[in-house]
């Protein structure tokens, strides 16, 4: 697949339906070639504007995809063709719904502890057939890195799905990607969060008008302050674009 990207502040966003998204995570697979997959939303947008190692990380991702109604806005706003957004939880749960049929293999690295295991037991409720060989929680000091690693090489994945947090999880895999030897390795977020039930995903019509971000900070009054990320994001487009 011959990837299409536009730059939003900086950051290649790829141009592509959860439809293409899935078919090239998968073929990275198939390449088994170790690449970094980044779900961008404003609030990752912004804060690699300031975190330059950050930014560069996601200029060097293989794929970054278009997380969040902001990031499609941004892309539209500034003149560039972008289909859809490509949703970080959904494209995880397409993957692991197609991974039996595909015979992947998947590592869940992240969350609090306990919350990893519990979303491997709905992932095999909801995937049969599915193959997660192994899961690690997202607790640990730079002591632990090594043994997180040889965790890892020794349950031989296809896909790592890594829910550290924005930006840990990104700066973490592109740190040990090369040592991982892991064929695609994924930053998720909360979706081991979601998929264990302590956290409550936007209903549909939600998500459809745009608002996912407010539903997320009445659920978690202590991201109100990452919110106003969001409209520094508008306004930040809005310069570039006259430049």
């Amino acid at each position: 697949m011959i990837l299409r990207t536009v730059e939003v502040l900086g950051v290649p966003i790829a141009s592509l339906t959860m439809r293409e998204a899935v078919e090239q995570v998968e073929e990275y697979m198939e390449q088994r070639t170790g690449v970094l997959v980044a779900t961008a939303n404003a609030e990752m947008l912004m804060r690699a504007a300031q975190d330059a190692e950050l930014k560069d990380i996601l200029n060097r991702a293989a794929l970054v995809v278009p997380d969040g109604a902001g990031t499609v806005w941004a892309a539209h706003y500034l003149g560039y063709e972008m289909p859809e957004r490509v949703a970080g939880y959904d494209l995880a749960q397409k993957l692991l719904q197609r991974s039996p049929a595909q015979n992947h293999r998947i590592f869940f690295f992240g969350a609090a502890p306990g919350i990893a295991e519990k979303a491997k037991a709905k992932a095999e409720q909801l995937y049969p057939g599915i193959q997660i060989v192994g899961v690690r929680n997202g607790f640990f000091t730079e002591a632990d890195n090594q043994a997180i690693v040889k965790q890892i090489q020794e349950a031989h994945p296809d896909l790592l799905l890594a829910a550290l947090g924005v930006p840990k999880q990104e700066k973490w895999l592109a740190a040990h990607l090369a040592e991982l030897g892991v064929p695609v390795s994924i930053g998720v977020g909360g979706t081991f969060d979601v998929m264990a039930g302590v956290m409550k995903r936007a209903p549909r019509w939600v998500q459809q008008a745009k608002l996912e971000w407010l539903f997320r900070g009445m659920l978690q009054p202590k991201r109100a302050g990452r919110l106003l990320a969001l409209p520094r994001f508008v306004l930040k487009v809005m310069a570039a674009r006259k430049k």
